[in-house]
């Protein structure tokens, strides 16, 4: 396998935020529902988002979906502006950074549950049938171990792949490369032994899966 060429970066695109500014407090407990209403302004209904360039997020592990709301709020991910979708605040700008500021851990934990009881629905889009194929080879070598039964389980507290949209999951890939994202050790060797080629394979591979 070739190793990754040093100029490789996928088109920038979007990252769409989670939540809404909550200046006074999430009262999650208190109002799930009224929550999970302002999410769906870009993630859509459940987490189970319309936009191929915003994460699917209903059906992700607690796990998961806690650790990147904390490296968010944190800020040890990478928060690019981004837009409301839908709702009051359609159109204006805003971030992950500046949404998650503020968010206790348990909050978070409280957030992360309740999306993790989402169903994951997978979105319908085109893909080559060779980068398919190739990328199928790919995840088996270097992926399957961290990411079983093809990326499309939530057990593995690594992240659902299968079935993502493909805009977001080059954008993953470009933050990881990039290392505007926080990446396990293991997962950087994995990366540093395949090219620009190999990812957008791989990015065919989980777009594939419906």
């Amino acid at each position: 396998m070739n190793k990754r060429a040093t100029s490789f970066r996928f088109p920038s695109v979007f990252l769409c935020m989670l939540w809404v500014f909550a200046p006074t407090g999430l009262a999650w407990s208190a109002d799930p529902a009224r929550v999970e209403a302002k999410c769906a302004y870009c993630h859509g209904k459940a987490g189970a988002s319309t936009e191929p360039d915003v994460p699917i997020i209903g059906g992700y592990s607690v796990e998961f979906l806690a650790n990147n709301l904390k490296a968010y709020r944190d800020q040890e991910r990478a928060c690019p502006d981004t837009k409301y979708r839908n709702g009051p605040n359609k159109g204006k700008t805003t971030n992950m950074c500046e949404v998650a500021h503020g968010f206790t851990d348990s909050e978070i934990r409280q957030i992360a549950v309740h999306f993790s009881k989402k169903k994951f629905v997978r979105a319908r889009q085109t893909t080559d049938p060779a980068l398919v194929a190739k990328g199928a080879e790919i995840h088996e070598l270097y992926c399957e171990k961290c990411h079983s039964d093809g990326g499309a389980s939530a057990e593995d507290d690594a992240g659902m792949m299968a079935g993502q949209w493909m805009p977001y999951l080059r954008q993953s890939f470009d933050e990881f490369v990039t290392g505007k994202r926080p990446i396990p050790k293991k997962m950087k060797r994995k990366l540093d032994e395949i090219n620009a080629g190999d990812m957008e394979a791989l990015v065919h591979f989980y777009g594939s899966a419906d």
